[in-house]
Protein backbone atom coordinates (compact mmCIF):
# COMPACT_ATOMS: atom_id res chain seq x y z
CA UNK A 1 0.00 0.00 0.00
CA UNK A 2 1.46 3.41 -1.06
CA UNK A 3 1.75 5.78 1.50
CA UNK A 4 -0.72 8.33 -0.22
CA UNK A 5 -3.22 5.51 -0.31
CA UNK A 6 -2.74 4.91 3.60
CA UNK A 7 -3.03 9.27 4.05
CA UNK A 8 -6.06 8.61 1.56
CA UNK A 9 -7.91 6.29 3.74
CA UNK A 10 -6.94 8.43 7.02
CA UNK A 11 -8.73 11.33 5.36
CA UNK A 12 -11.57 9.49 4.90
CA UNK A 13 -12.29 8.18 7.94
CA UNK A 14 -12.05 11.59 9.08
CA UNK A 15 -14.87 12.44 6.92
CA UNK A 16 -17.04 9.38 7.86
CA UNK A 17 -16.96 10.20 11.68
CA UNK A 18 -17.73 14.18 10.75
CA UNK A 19 -20.79 12.68 8.55
CA UNK A 20 -21.71 10.52 11.50
CA UNK A 21 -22.04 13.19 14.30
CA UNK A 22 -23.45 15.68 11.84
CA UNK A 23 -25.97 13.08 10.93
CA UNK A 24 -26.77 11.88 14.60
CA UNK A 25 -25.09 13.81 17.25
CA UNK A 26 -24.46 10.75 19.28
CA UNK A 27 -20.67 10.78 18.81
CA UNK A 28 -19.74 12.46 21.25
CA UNK A 29 -22.42 11.85 23.62
CA UNK A 30 -21.34 8.11 23.22
CA UNK A 31 -17.83 9.19 24.23
CA UNK A 32 -19.45 11.00 27.84
CA UNK A 33 -19.72 8.14 29.38
CA UNK A 34 -16.38 6.51 28.60
CA UNK A 35 -12.96 6.87 28.88
CA UNK A 36 -11.33 10.61 28.86
CA UNK A 37 -9.28 11.47 25.67
CA UNK A 38 -5.71 11.02 27.43
CA UNK A 39 -7.02 7.83 28.65
CA UNK A 40 -7.67 6.18 25.19
CA UNK A 41 -4.42 5.95 23.07
CA UNK A 42 -4.39 5.74 19.19
CA UNK A 43 -5.32 1.25 18.19
CA UNK A 44 -4.25 -0.45 15.61
CA UNK A 45 -5.87 -3.29 14.29
CA UNK A 46 -4.23 -6.17 11.58
CA UNK A 47 -5.89 -8.94 10.43
CA UNK A 48 -4.63 -12.50 10.04
CA UNK A 49 -2.92 -14.38 6.68
CA UNK A 50 -5.90 -13.76 3.40
CA UNK A 51 -8.17 -11.46 5.80
CA UNK A 52 -9.47 -7.97 5.56
CA UNK A 53 -9.92 -5.29 7.46
CA UNK A 54 -13.12 -5.81 7.87
CA UNK A 55 -13.09 -8.71 10.36
CA UNK A 56 -12.01 -6.04 12.83
CA UNK A 57 -16.12 -4.65 12.36
CA UNK A 58 -17.52 -5.67 15.89
CA UNK A 59 -14.00 -5.07 18.02
CA UNK A 60 -14.23 -1.48 16.99
CA UNK A 61 -18.02 -0.92 17.32
CA UNK A 62 -17.06 -2.33 20.73
CA UNK A 63 -14.47 0.34 21.76
CA UNK A 64 -16.76 3.28 20.41
CA UNK A 65 -19.88 1.63 22.99
CA UNK A 66 -17.40 2.15 25.54
CA UNK A 67 -16.55 5.53 24.06
CA UNK A 68 -13.08 5.09 22.45
CA UNK A 69 -13.33 8.46 19.70
CA UNK A 70 -13.30 6.63 16.23
CA UNK A 71 -10.42 8.67 14.67
CA UNK A 72 -8.44 6.81 17.37
CA UNK A 73 -8.86 3.33 16.13
CA UNK A 74 -7.84 1.66 12.94
CA UNK A 75 -8.23 -1.69 11.39
CA UNK A 76 -5.58 -1.44 8.41
CA UNK A 77 -6.01 -3.46 5.37
CA UNK A 78 -2.83 -5.34 3.89
CA UNK A 79 -2.81 -5.15 0.30
CA UNK A 80 -2.08 -8.45 -0.35
CA UNK A 81 -2.81 -10.66 2.64
CA UNK A 82 -1.23 -13.98 2.10
CA UNK A 83 1.92 -15.10 3.25
CA UNK A 84 4.18 -15.99 0.35
CA UNK A 85 5.25 -20.59 0.59
CA UNK A 86 8.86 -19.07 0.79
CA UNK A 87 9.40 -16.15 2.24
CA UNK A 88 12.77 -15.55 0.42
CA UNK A 89 11.21 -15.85 -2.90
CA UNK A 90 8.65 -13.27 -4.21
CA UNK A 91 5.07 -15.31 -5.64
CA UNK A 92 2.78 -13.27 -7.23
CA UNK A 93 -0.16 -11.49 -5.33
CA UNK A 94 1.24 -12.75 -1.81
CA UNK A 95 3.42 -10.74 0.76
CA UNK A 96 6.50 -11.34 3.19
CA UNK A 97 7.00 -10.52 6.40
CA UNK A 98 9.19 -7.56 5.78
CA UNK A 99 6.34 -6.39 3.26
CA UNK A 100 3.44 -6.59 5.84
CA UNK A 101 6.06 -5.03 8.44
CA UNK A 102 6.74 -2.43 6.17
CA UNK A 103 3.00 -1.09 5.61
CA UNK A 104 2.11 -1.42 9.17
CA UNK A 105 4.96 1.02 9.96
CA UNK A 106 3.40 3.58 7.12
CA UNK A 107 -0.23 3.29 9.44
CA UNK A 108 1.67 3.84 12.49
CA UNK A 109 3.53 6.88 11.76
CA UNK A 110 0.23 8.32 10.21
CA UNK A 111 -2.10 7.70 13.00
CA UNK A 112 1.02 9.30 15.22
CA UNK A 113 0.82 12.40 13.11
CA UNK A 114 -2.90 12.58 12.85
CA UNK A 115 -3.32 12.17 16.71
CA UNK A 116 -0.25 13.81 17.99
CA UNK A 117 -0.21 10.69 20.37
CA UNK A 118 3.85 9.32 21.26
CA UNK A 119 2.84 5.78 21.38
CA UNK A 120 -0.21 3.29 19.47
CA UNK A 121 -1.62 0.50 20.39
CA UNK A 122 -1.04 -2.55 18.22
CA UNK A 123 -3.73 -5.65 17.99
CA UNK A 124 -3.73 -8.57 16.27
CA UNK A 125 -5.21 -12.13 14.87
CA UNK A 126 -3.59 -14.41 13.66
CA UNK A 127 -0.54 -13.73 11.00
CA UNK A 128 -0.91 -10.16 12.17
CA UNK A 129 0.41 -10.77 15.39
CA UNK A 130 4.08 -12.27 13.30
CA UNK A 131 3.65 -8.44 11.49
CA UNK A 132 3.17 -6.68 14.77
CA UNK A 133 6.37 -8.53 16.05
CA UNK A 134 8.35 -7.99 12.91
CA UNK A 135 7.64 -4.66 12.86
CA UNK A 136 8.27 -3.89 16.62
CA UNK A 137 11.61 -6.33 16.85
CA UNK A 138 12.97 -5.11 13.35
CA UNK A 139 11.43 -1.87 11.96
CA UNK A 140 11.79 0.15 14.73
CA UNK A 141 8.57 0.16 16.06
CA UNK A 142 9.41 -0.59 19.70
CA UNK A 143 10.26 2.69 20.70
CA UNK A 144 5.98 3.94 18.99
CA UNK A 145 4.44 1.02 20.82
CA UNK A 146 2.82 0.95 24.23
CA UNK A 147 0.77 -2.76 23.97
CA UNK A 148 0.63 -5.61 21.73
CA UNK A 149 -2.16 -7.45 21.81
CA UNK A 150 -1.36 -11.20 19.72
CA UNK A 151 -4.65 -13.16 18.97
CA UNK A 152 -4.21 -16.37 18.19
CA UNK A 153 -0.97 -15.68 16.71
CA UNK A 154 1.39 -19.05 15.66
CA UNK A 155 4.43 -17.74 17.46
CA UNK A 156 5.77 -21.02 17.80
CA UNK A 157 4.08 -22.36 14.04
CA UNK A 158 1.23 -23.92 12.56
CA UNK A 159 4.00 -26.87 11.85
CA UNK A 160 7.77 -26.87 13.66
CA UNK A 161 9.42 -28.87 11.47
CA UNK A 162 13.56 -28.04 9.69
CA UNK A 163 12.82 -30.20 7.12
CA UNK A 164 9.05 -28.74 5.48
CA UNK A 165 9.21 -25.84 3.83
CA UNK A 166 11.95 -23.86 5.70
CA UNK A 167 11.57 -20.43 4.74
CA UNK A 168 7.67 -20.65 5.82
CA UNK A 169 6.85 -17.30 7.47
CA UNK A 170 4.83 -19.98 10.05
CA UNK A 171 7.52 -22.69 10.40
CA UNK A 172 7.99 -22.72 13.66
CA UNK A 173 11.47 -24.19 13.27
CA UNK A 174 12.25 -21.78 10.48
CA UNK A 175 14.37 -18.41 10.64
CA UNK A 176 12.08 -16.15 10.95
CA UNK A 177 10.21 -17.30 14.00
CA UNK A 178 13.28 -18.55 15.23
CA UNK A 179 14.78 -15.49 15.14
CA UNK A 180 11.50 -13.39 16.81
CA UNK A 181 11.70 -15.85 19.27
CA UNK A 182 15.51 -15.98 20.28
CA UNK A 183 15.77 -14.80 23.96
CA UNK A 184 16.14 -11.67 24.95
CA UNK A 185 17.04 -9.30 28.48
CA UNK A 186 18.00 -11.05 31.13
CA UNK A 187 15.06 -13.46 31.51
CA UNK A 188 15.55 -14.69 27.79
CA UNK A 189 12.07 -13.16 27.14
CA UNK A 190 10.48 -14.23 23.58
CA UNK A 191 9.18 -10.47 23.14
CA UNK A 192 10.64 -7.13 22.48
CA UNK A 193 11.40 -5.32 25.84
CA UNK A 194 10.16 -1.50 26.49
CA UNK A 195 6.80 -3.17 25.04
CA UNK A 196 3.74 -4.25 27.39
CA UNK A 197 2.74 -7.24 25.49
CA UNK A 198 -0.58 -10.04 25.70
CA UNK A 199 -1.62 -13.50 24.03
CA UNK A 200 -4.34 -14.58 23.80
CA UNK A 201 -5.40 -18.32 22.98
CA UNK A 202 -7.77 -21.48 23.04
CA UNK A 203 -7.21 -24.15 25.04
CA UNK A 204 -7.66 -26.87 22.24
CA UNK A 205 -9.73 -25.27 19.95
CA UNK A 206 -7.72 -23.68 17.56
CA UNK A 207 -6.93 -25.08 14.43
CA UNK A 208 -3.56 -23.95 14.05
CA UNK A 209 -1.97 -24.77 17.51
CA UNK A 210 -3.20 -28.94 17.16
CA UNK A 211 -0.05 -31.34 17.56
CA UNK A 212 -1.54 -33.34 14.24
CA UNK A 213 -1.33 -31.79 11.20
CA UNK A 214 -5.17 -32.00 9.42
CA UNK A 215 -6.19 -28.38 9.86
CA UNK A 216 -2.83 -27.62 6.95
CA UNK A 217 -3.19 -31.34 4.94
CA UNK A 218 -1.01 -33.49 6.53
CA UNK A 219 -3.67 -35.68 8.64
CA UNK A 220 -2.11 -38.45 10.69
CA UNK A 221 1.42 -36.42 11.19
CA UNK A 222 2.87 -34.35 13.98
CA UNK A 223 3.07 -30.63 13.69
CA UNK A 224 5.73 -30.81 16.63
CA UNK A 225 3.29 -27.66 17.68
CA UNK A 226 0.40 -27.60 20.82
CA UNK A 227 -2.03 -25.27 21.90
CA UNK A 228 0.37 -23.36 23.92
CA UNK A 229 2.43 -22.37 20.49
CA UNK A 230 0.38 -18.62 20.72
CA UNK A 231 1.86 -18.05 24.20
CA UNK A 232 5.16 -16.19 24.91
CA UNK A 233 7.32 -16.22 27.13
CA UNK A 234 7.54 -12.57 28.79
CA UNK A 235 3.86 -11.70 28.00
CA UNK A 236 0.72 -12.08 29.90
CA UNK A 237 -0.75 -15.24 28.15
CA UNK A 238 -4.48 -15.26 28.32
CA UNK A 239 -6.65 -18.54 27.47
CA UNK A 240 -9.87 -18.45 26.40
CA UNK A 241 -12.04 -21.57 26.80
CA UNK A 242 -13.50 -22.82 24.09
CA UNK A 243 -13.23 -20.02 21.51
CA UNK A 244 -11.73 -20.74 18.13
CA UNK A 245 -8.74 -19.21 16.16
CA UNK A 246 -10.77 -15.79 14.68
CA UNK A 247 -12.53 -15.94 17.95
CA UNK A 248 -9.45 -15.23 20.39
CA UNK A 249 -9.22 -11.96 19.04
CA UNK A 250 -13.21 -11.10 17.53
CA UNK A 251 -15.36 -12.55 20.38
CA UNK A 252 -16.76 -10.19 22.87
CA UNK A 253 -14.49 -11.76 25.82
CA UNK A 254 -11.12 -11.17 23.59
CA UNK A 255 -12.45 -7.13 23.48
CA UNK A 256 -12.67 -7.60 27.42
CA UNK A 257 -9.37 -8.94 27.88
CA UNK A 258 -7.66 -6.72 25.24
CA UNK A 259 -9.32 -3.73 26.79
CA UNK A 260 -8.54 -4.37 30.81
CA UNK A 261 -4.91 -4.53 29.13
CA UNK A 262 -4.88 -1.12 27.30
CA UNK A 263 -6.69 0.69 30.57
CA UNK A 264 -6.29 -1.04 33.16
CA UNK A 265 -10.24 -1.55 34.10
CA UNK A 266 -12.91 -3.74 32.72
CA UNK A 267 -15.15 -1.73 29.86
CA UNK A 268 -17.92 -0.24 30.77
CA UNK A 269 -20.13 -2.40 28.16
CA UNK A 270 -19.75 -5.60 25.86
CA UNK A 271 -22.71 -4.69 24.04
CA UNK A 272 -22.55 -3.24 20.84
CA UNK A 273 -24.56 -0.04 21.48
CA UNK A 274 -26.32 1.23 18.43
CA UNK A 275 -26.65 4.61 16.65
CA UNK A 276 -29.58 6.88 15.34
CA UNK A 277 -28.35 7.40 12.40
CA UNK A 278 -25.50 4.74 10.50
CA UNK A 279 -22.91 5.88 7.66
CA UNK A 280 -21.49 2.83 5.90
CA UNK A 281 -18.71 2.41 3.76
CA UNK A 282 -16.08 -0.21 2.95
CA UNK A 283 -13.45 -1.61 0.24
CA UNK A 284 -13.98 -3.39 -2.71
CA UNK A 285 -10.81 -6.19 -3.35
CA UNK A 286 -9.92 -7.52 -6.51
CA UNK A 287 -8.84 -10.80 -6.74
CA UNK A 288 -5.46 -11.92 -7.06
CA UNK A 289 -2.96 -14.71 -8.78
CA UNK A 290 -2.24 -15.51 -5.02
CA UNK A 291 -5.43 -15.59 -3.45
CA UNK A 292 -7.55 -12.94 -2.05
CA UNK A 293 -6.06 -9.11 -2.14
CA UNK A 294 -7.21 -6.25 -0.25
CA UNK A 295 -6.12 -4.11 -3.79
CA UNK A 296 -9.23 -2.03 -5.25
CA UNK A 297 -11.64 -3.12 -7.90
CA UNK A 298 -11.93 0.18 -9.71
CA UNK A 299 -15.15 0.04 -12.00
CA UNK A 300 -17.01 -2.62 -9.65
CA UNK A 301 -20.57 -1.23 -9.10
CA UNK A 302 -22.58 -1.24 -5.56
CA UNK A 303 -25.74 -1.28 -4.94
CA UNK A 304 -27.42 -1.46 -1.94
CA UNK A 305 -31.31 -1.97 -1.26
CA UNK A 306 -33.40 -1.88 1.68
CA UNK A 307 -34.87 -5.84 2.59
CA UNK A 308 -37.39 -7.62 4.74
CA UNK A 309 -36.09 -9.29 7.38
CA UNK A 310 -38.27 -12.21 6.83
CA UNK A 311 -38.23 -12.86 3.23
CA UNK A 312 -35.12 -11.23 2.30
CA UNK A 313 -37.59 -9.65 -0.26
CA UNK A 314 -36.22 -6.05 -1.34
CA UNK A 315 -38.22 -2.45 -0.18
CA UNK A 316 -38.11 -0.72 -2.62
CA UNK A 317 -35.54 1.00 -5.14
CA UNK A 318 -32.02 1.37 -4.46
CA UNK A 319 -30.96 3.37 -1.61
CA UNK A 320 -27.40 3.55 -2.89
CA UNK A 321 -25.51 2.74 -6.37
CA UNK A 322 -21.61 3.63 -6.88
CA UNK A 323 -19.33 3.13 -9.57
CA UNK A 324 -15.92 1.90 -7.35
CA UNK A 325 -13.34 4.24 -8.02
CA UNK A 326 -9.15 3.84 -8.10
CA UNK A 327 -9.76 3.95 -4.37
CA UNK A 328 -12.00 0.83 -3.91
CA UNK A 329 -14.45 2.47 -1.85
CA UNK A 330 -17.79 2.12 -2.59
CA UNK A 331 -19.61 4.73 -0.09
CA UNK A 332 -20.51 6.21 2.13
CA UNK A 333 -24.21 5.72 2.71
CA UNK A 334 -26.56 6.00 4.79
CA UNK A 335 -28.92 3.90 6.83
CA UNK A 336 -30.49 3.07 10.02
CA UNK A 337 -29.31 0.58 12.88
CA UNK A 338 -32.67 -1.63 12.39
CA UNK A 339 -32.55 -1.70 8.44
CA UNK A 340 -31.69 -5.31 7.15
CA UNK A 341 -29.84 -4.78 4.02
CA UNK A 342 -28.72 -6.57 0.42
CA UNK A 343 -25.75 -5.59 -1.09
CA UNK A 344 -25.16 -6.11 -4.93
CA UNK A 345 -21.87 -5.99 -6.13
CA UNK A 346 -21.20 -5.85 -10.13
CA UNK A 347 -17.60 -6.46 -12.07
CA UNK A 348 -16.44 -7.09 -14.98
CA UNK A 349 -15.87 -11.07 -15.28
CA UNK A 350 -16.95 -11.73 -12.03
CA UNK A 351 -20.42 -13.82 -10.78
CA UNK A 352 -22.80 -10.88 -9.77
CA UNK A 353 -22.89 -11.10 -5.86
CA UNK A 354 -26.29 -10.65 -3.59
CA UNK A 355 -24.79 -9.98 0.53
CA UNK A 356 -27.51 -10.31 3.10
CA UNK A 357 -26.31 -8.90 5.97
CA UNK A 358 -28.02 -8.51 9.49
CA UNK A 359 -28.90 -4.95 10.60
CA UNK A 360 -25.73 -2.15 11.32
CA UNK A 361 -26.16 -1.44 14.96
CA UNK A 362 -23.57 1.27 14.33
CA UNK A 363 -21.71 3.32 11.34
CA UNK A 364 -18.48 1.37 9.44
CA UNK A 365 -15.95 2.47 6.75
CA UNK A 366 -15.01 -1.52 7.12
CA UNK A 367 -17.78 -2.84 5.08
CA UNK A 368 -15.51 -4.62 2.68
CA UNK A 369 -16.27 -7.10 -0.17
CA UNK A 370 -14.49 -9.38 -2.36
CA UNK A 371 -15.80 -11.63 -5.37
CA UNK A 372 -16.86 -15.20 -4.82
CA UNK A 373 -16.34 -17.41 -7.59
CA UNK A 374 -18.72 -20.31 -9.37
CA UNK A 375 -17.15 -23.56 -9.59
CA UNK A 376 -18.21 -26.24 -12.56
CA UNK A 377 -20.31 -28.03 -9.99
CA UNK A 378 -21.94 -24.74 -8.91
CA UNK A 379 -22.69 -24.12 -11.97
CA UNK A 380 -24.93 -27.75 -12.72
CA UNK A 381 -27.17 -25.85 -9.59
CA UNK A 382 -30.17 -23.22 -9.92
CA UNK A 383 -28.88 -21.68 -7.17
CA UNK A 384 -25.86 -21.13 -5.22
CA UNK A 385 -26.10 -19.66 -1.28
CA UNK A 386 -22.97 -19.48 0.60
CA UNK A 387 -22.97 -18.87 4.86
CA UNK A 388 -20.06 -17.55 6.02
CA UNK A 389 -19.42 -16.41 9.32
CA UNK A 390 -16.13 -13.93 9.20
CA UNK A 391 -14.93 -13.21 12.89
CA UNK A 392 -15.53 -17.12 14.03
CA UNK A 393 -15.35 -20.50 12.91
CA UNK A 394 -18.02 -22.92 12.82
CA UNK A 395 -18.11 -25.79 15.93
CA UNK A 396 -20.31 -28.49 16.16
CA UNK A 397 -21.92 -29.22 19.05
CA UNK A 398 -20.48 -26.29 20.45
CA UNK A 399 -22.82 -24.11 17.66
CA UNK A 400 -26.22 -24.22 16.35
CA UNK A 401 -25.54 -23.85 12.83
CA UNK A 402 -28.77 -23.73 10.70
CA UNK A 403 -28.76 -22.96 7.02
CA UNK A 404 -32.21 -23.58 5.02
CA UNK A 405 -33.45 -25.40 7.31
CA UNK A 406 -30.53 -28.30 7.89
CA UNK A 407 -28.91 -28.59 11.19
CA UNK A 408 -26.16 -28.72 10.93
CA UNK A 409 -25.15 -26.81 8.13
CA UNK A 410 -23.58 -28.61 5.50
CA UNK A 411 -20.07 -28.94 5.35
CA UNK A 412 -19.15 -28.61 8.47
CA UNK A 413 -17.45 -31.26 10.44
CA UNK A 414 -17.86 -32.14 14.11
CA UNK A 415 -14.92 -31.63 16.67
CA UNK A 416 -12.34 -28.36 16.24
CA UNK A 417 -14.16 -25.54 14.93
CA UNK A 418 -11.91 -25.33 11.62
CA UNK A 419 -14.41 -24.19 8.94
CA UNK A 420 -16.30 -20.42 8.40
CA UNK A 421 -18.53 -20.71 5.42
CA UNK A 422 -21.17 -23.45 4.44
CA UNK A 423 -21.83 -23.59 0.52
CA UNK A 424 -25.40 -24.74 -0.54
CA UNK A 425 -26.14 -26.10 -4.46
CA UNK A 426 -30.10 -25.68 -4.83
CA UNK A 427 -31.21 -27.63 -7.68
CA UNK A 428 -34.84 -26.51 -7.58
CA UNK A 429 -36.17 -22.96 -8.93
CA UNK A 430 -34.41 -19.68 -7.71
CA UNK A 431 -35.93 -16.94 -5.79
CA UNK A 432 -37.19 -18.16 -2.73
CA UNK A 433 -36.18 -16.91 1.06
CA UNK A 434 -33.30 -18.98 2.31
CA UNK A 435 -32.35 -18.86 6.11
CA UNK A 436 -29.56 -18.69 7.97
CA UNK A 437 -29.16 -19.47 11.95
CA UNK A 438 -26.22 -18.80 14.18
CA UNK A 439 -26.45 -19.44 17.66
CA UNK A 440 -23.58 -20.04 20.33
CA UNK A 441 -22.28 -18.29 23.65
CA UNK A 442 -24.48 -15.61 24.02
CA UNK A 443 -24.77 -14.92 20.02
CA UNK A 444 -27.87 -15.27 18.16
CA UNK A 445 -28.24 -14.06 14.66
CA UNK A 446 -31.06 -14.86 11.97
CA UNK A 447 -30.40 -13.78 8.45
CA UNK A 448 -32.76 -13.92 5.84
CA UNK A 449 -31.33 -14.09 1.87
CA UNK A 450 -32.92 -14.77 -1.57
CA UNK A 451 -31.82 -17.45 -3.97
CA UNK A 452 -30.61 -15.71 -7.19
CA UNK A 453 -30.38 -18.24 -10.49
CA UNK A 454 -26.56 -19.27 -11.37
CA UNK A 455 -27.78 -18.76 -15.09
CA UNK A 456 -27.88 -15.35 -14.88
CA UNK A 457 -24.09 -15.80 -13.08
CA UNK A 458 -25.32 -14.81 -9.73
CA UNK A 459 -24.30 -15.51 -6.51
CA UNK A 460 -25.81 -15.10 -2.95
CA UNK A 461 -23.40 -14.59 0.39
CA UNK A 462 -25.27 -14.68 3.59
CA UNK A 463 -22.65 -13.20 6.16
CA UNK A 464 -22.82 -13.22 9.64
CA UNK A 465 -21.87 -10.26 12.33
CA UNK A 466 -21.41 -12.33 14.95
Amino acid sequence: MKPTSLLATLARRTLLAAAVAAAAGLVAGCASVGPRADATPPVIFVHGNGDHAALWKTPLWRFESNGWPRDRLLAIDMPNPTARSDDTRPQPGRSSAAEQAQVLAAAVERMLTSTGAAKVVLVANSRGGNTVRNYIQNFGGAAKVSHAVLGGTPNHGVWADPARTPNNEFNGAGPFLQGLNAPKGPNGDEVTPGVRWMTLRSDNNDKYAQPDGRWIGQPGVPSNVTAEGPALKGALNVVLPGRDHREVSYHAEAFVKTYEFITGKPPRTTSIEPETSVVLDGLVGAPGPGGPTNLPLAGATVEVFAVDADTGARRGAALHKQTVGSDGRWGPMATTPTQPLEFVVTAAGQPTLHVYRSPFPRSSSVVNFRPEALSADDRAAKAVVILKRPRGYFGVPRDHVEFDGRVPASGIPPGVAGVDSSRMRLLVAPGRPVTAHFRSGGIDERVVGAAWPVKDNRVTLIELHH
